[in-house]
């Protein structure tokens, strides 16, 4: 067999059509892929078979003829058909021409970070909602295409296995399988053998919680993909202290990240939680070295070592990144106050009444703590709603018994103050449970008989009338609604939302007879929640109740505008995660909303918003740093215990008023002379600013502005010529749709709406059901719009539907040759579109790529002349020229022919053209290694000839 016919790149026959020759790590195997074709349909030929039907012959490119002659209209339909169809891009990002989006610049900054490195570890904590999937889902990609992984894995909480799934399926078009305890079984079946499915499926997302346990753990680190993405990894840190889930969790990744050659990208919007120890073991898991490593103190060496695999920017570092307009919504946030109704206050006293006496000072100072905890939690439950504080209370009155404290060995007291109100900084807090303290705490038989009074009047305040921060609530989402919001409301306990949803359903839909209002907690099953939410999106009011079990990692952008906080959060961390919800990129409103509920006269919410919340969007608001507020529950619930709890005689005098709008109403501090609280807020206070100024200088440090941004941009702009950004996308699939399917299509606002009617089976199988469709091209995508990215299916299939027909000569085909006269031309002026192709490789590493491009070109007059069109001009010629007067079928064929012949004396200018394009395609990959690995490139040659799809002549008037 003749060795050139193997040379990747080349044209070649088989089985009735034409393929393009790939590298092959076998000398005796051939890959190949159809001409056009798309990455699914790449076959591997064996060749010592020597089977006479896969023996591969030269293919002949035909050249147009007079018989192609048509519109000149269509011929731009054929230049985006050609490359929007190429998988193999020709610049020297691999992995862009095989995605369904066009990343922003500042997505790239990531992949570049990992491309300089050998073994791939990442630390990408950018702020919530600017596109850390993004970013990591590119590095992937990117590793695949260079063949430097063939498998990864997606570590991540297990409410977020299906829209990790969905991410990799839409922007990858990559099917991954999601391994968790209700999907292992079913996947082990579809396996024979022995093998496990950690090492049998390729693309995998696999709940943490899962995988942790000692039964799984061993197995999944032995085999686990080259490339494994930790999600939310701010959950899997090592603080002193750590529960036993957050322990193993930490455990199995150490032992992944101890692995030699072991790639690993971790994620988090919030990497430092105040807490240096807990910081400093994630930083450990990108290099042992790190674990140990004093950022505030650390030489400038060291901060360069770090900064190779740690990026951290904050949201206005990208908004306008190049000027690259980045559409992120204004947050308006705003605080709402509350009175307790006469009926509410009169119970609240007297609950306050049996915490103080609940805390007896003489108590050893251990039993005094866990006192503390108990009254604390009461206090914070039956102020959440009376929901959780009859769950609460009820729960203590069932008769539980209580294992007897061992005081020598401090086992139960040691369960209690580990965490002693379920507040942690991140990760666990999916919803509560308002019991868990107070089990905790003996009671006697009048305290019991206490506990029952009590849950007896809650359950009369149980209604909107005498609970006023429900009826709060209700008018702020009234007004939301009003103005087209669509809110979360977040709730603390599951009780509460609950109870939330029963009252607010029936009194707000009474005025909005179609709102959709549902309440998701961590009660229902995760695909549960999932369609619950899917299908919200489809009403057109909506109002969703929820616990934090949605509070991480899922994406609300698509359905909801507004977050009301129903239970002030104690940790601001938990506060930006929940506003970061429908706050981030892909939020299609220009503003939402962010409001924090407190009550007036709620000593609890005043010292929480006064200490904690306000200071830090102080510094948010100034700076736009998120600040990680060092959680210490020591001085806050100290703050609380003292300032309320151990002086049974200190009155609080509350000023009783009405909110008056989106105005921030007196604080606890205003009205309280609490010398203990004052001392705790300027502590507090005082840990904040040294937190926001270490955010501010590790920000300036990570925030990798040393990369050259504008070269990034070069190389994207010249990729989104070579293989189609989102407009070239959009004016194909409607002119195409336009002019040769005859479908109707109609803009609209955010769109089109097509009617499906005239599209051809197989392309209408690609859509959504239905005879009417509204689609769009753009990403963020508008609600109750379908995407089409180049990518897609439909787009896919449309291209090659469009380039077969052309090539074939049948219907629904555009024009490969046209002859017009135009005003656009002062003297006869022939275009030419070729699709080339050449080969270049790592001049180190042997390893070779065949990259595609489409080219135009030409010239005016005659070639002689020498007066050749470059890329851009003769774009702009084609895309400009229109037909001024006709010419006859005769006429138009007589000229084509005159042009074709001329081509015999073009053949060294085509060579010359071809190895111009090599040399450019080596020009870019350069620079682009220049910013990582510092590979070198070389042509190794340029295809030929060039495959001419069409010729195109314009006449002057």
């Amino acid at each position: 067999m003749n060795n050139t016919l193997l040379q990747p790149g080349k044209l070649v026959s088989l089985r009735g059509r034409d393929w393009i020759v790939l590298p092959s790590d076998d000398k005796d195997l051939l890959v190949v892929k159809p001409l056009g074709g798309s990455d699914d349909e790449m076959t591997g030929i064996y060749l010592p078979l020597a089977i006479t039907s896969d023996q591969p012959v030269d293919a002949n490119f035909s050249r147009p003829s007079p018989i192609d002659l048509g519109d000149i209209a269509t011929a731009k339909l054929l230049y985006d058909s050609a490359r929007l169809a190429f998988r193999n891009g020709a610049g020297p990002f691999r992995c862009l021409a095989k995605l369904s989006f066009r990343p922003r610049s500042y997505q790239m900054v990531p992949l570049i970070m990992a491309l300089r490195q050998d073994q791939v570890r990442l630390l990408v904590a950018d702020d919530v909602g600017v596109g850390k999937t993004v970013e990591a889902l590119l590095v992937a990609k990117e590793l695949l295409e260079r063949r430097k992984i063939k498998r990864f894995a997606v570590v991540c909480l297990p409410h977020l296995c299906e829209q990790w799934q969905a991410e990799i399926r839409d922007k990858l078009d990559i099917e991954a399988v999601i391994i968790r305890s209700n999907t292992q079984a079913r996947l082990d079946r579809q396996i024979q053998g022995d093998t496990s499915v950690y090492d049998y499926y390729p693309y995998q997302v696999i709940s943490i919680d899962f995988i942790k346990s000692d039964a799984r753990r061993d197995v999944f680190i032995e085999q686990c993909p080259e490339l494994v993405i930790v999600d939310e990894a701010h959950t899997c840190a090592r603080p002193t202290g750590a529960s036993n889930s957050q322990q193993q969790r930490y455990h199995l990744l150490n032992r992944i990240a101890r692995k030699p050659n072991q790639q690993l990208i971790l994620l988090t919007a919030t990497p430092h939680s105040g807490k240096p120890e807990e910081f400093q073991s994630l930083l450990g898991l990108i290099a042992p070295e790190f674990e140990t490593l004093d950022l505030p103190n650390s030489s400038q060496h060291q901060r360069r070592e770090l900064a190779r695999h740690f990026v951290q920017r904050k949201r206005a570092d990208v908004e306008k990144w190049l000027d690259e307009d980045t559409p992120f919504p204004e947050r308006e946030a705003f605080e709402w106050s509350y009175d307790l109704s006469p009926s509410y206050a009169a119970f609240f006293d007297q609950i306050l009444d049996f915490a103080r006496k609940l805390v007896a000072p003489q108590a050893k100072e251990q039993r005094q703590r866990v006192q503390y905890w108990t009254a604390l939690a009461l206090l914070r439950g039956v102020m959440s709603s009376p929901a959780a504080g009859i769950e609460m209370l009820n729960t203590r009155l069932s008769g539980l018994t209580l294992a007897e404290e061992n005081d020598a060995t401090g086992e139960i007291i040691q369960e209690s103050t580990e965490n002693p109100v379920g507040d942690t900084e991140f990760g666990f807090e999916g919803d509560n449970a308002p019991t868990q303290v107070v089990e905790r705490n003996q009671w006697s038989a009048q305290q019991r008989q206490q506990l029952r009074y009590f849950a007896e009047k809650l359950q009369d305040l149980s209604n909107i009338k005498t609970d006023q921060k429900l009826a709060a609530t209700g008018l702020i989402i009234e007004d939301w609604l009003n103005q087209g919001f669509n809110p979360v409301i977040f709730c603390r306990y599951i009780a509460t939302a609950n109870y939330v949803g029963e009252q607010l359903a029936p009194h707000l839909k009474k005025k909005y007879a179609k709102l959709d209002l549902q309440v998701i907690t961590s009660e229902l099953p995760d695909e549960l929640r999932k369609q619950r939410i899917e299908e919200m999106g489809r009403s057109g009011q909506r109002v969703l109740i929820a616990t934090d079990c949605l509070s991480e990692g899922i994406n609300l952008q698509d359905s909801f505008t507004g977050i009301l906080h129903y239970d002030l959060p104690w940790n601001p961390n938990r506060l930006e995660q929940r506003e970061g919800r429908v706050d981030r990129y892909g939020q299609l409103a220009p503003t939402v909303k962010a409001c924090l509920l407190y009550g007036s006269d709620n000593p609890i919410d005043g010292i929480v918003l006064d200490v904690l919340l306000r200071k830090v969007r102080e510094i948010k608001r100034a700076t736009g740093i998120n600040v990680p507020f060092p959680e210490d529950s020591q001085s806050i619930i100290d703050t609380i215990t003292q300032a309320l709890l151990l002086n049974p005689d200190r009155k609080i005098v509350t000023h009783k008023h009405s909110p008056s709008g989106y105005q921030a109403q007196q604080t606890l501090f205003d009205f309280c002379e609490f010398n203990e609280a004052e001392t705790a807020k300027a502590a507090i206070t005082r840990k904040v600013d040294e937190a926001a100024e270490r955010e501010k200088t590790s920000r300036s440090i990570f925030a990798q502005n040393a990369i050259k941004a504008q070269e990034i941009e070069a190389d994207l702009r010249e990729i989104d010529e070579a293989i189609g950004d989102p407009r070239a996308v959009e004016a194909f699939v409607t002119s195409t749709m336009n002019q040769l399917l005859g479908v109707q299509l109609t803009v609209t606002k955010q769109g089109y709406r097509i009617v499906t009617a005239n599209l051809p089976p197989a392309l209408r199988d690609l859509l959504p059901h239905g005879d009417v469709i509204n689609i769009s091209f753009q990403s963020p995508t508008p609600e109750n719009h379908h995407y089409l990215g180049r990518n897609h299916r439909f787009v896919e299939q449309l291209c090659q539907l469009i380039m077969a027909n052309t090539l074939a000569r049948v219907d629904n085909k555009a024009a490969r040759a046209a002859v017009i006269r135009t005003r656009q031309a002062a003297i006869k002026t022939t275009l030419m579109l070729f699709r080339c192709r050449n080969v270049i490789e790592q001049i180190k590493a042997g390893y070779q790529i065949v990259a595609e491009e489409m080219l135009l070109w030409g010239w005016r007059g005659t070639p002689q002349q020498k007066e050749f069109l470059d890329h851009e001009t003769a774009k702009k010629l084609l895309n400009e020229a229109r037909a001024t007067s006709d010419l006859s079928s005769q006429a138009r064929a007589s000229f084509l022919d005159n042009e074709l012949k001329l081509l015999a004396l073009l053949d060294d200018e085509f060579q010359r053209v071809a190895e111009q394009q090599s040399k450019h395609l080596v020009e870019s990959h350069q620079r682009f290694s220049a910013l990582m690995d510092k590979q070198q490139f070389q042509v190794v040659y340029p295809v030929l000839p060039m495959d001419l799809l069409g010729i195109y002549i314009l006449l002057p008037e």
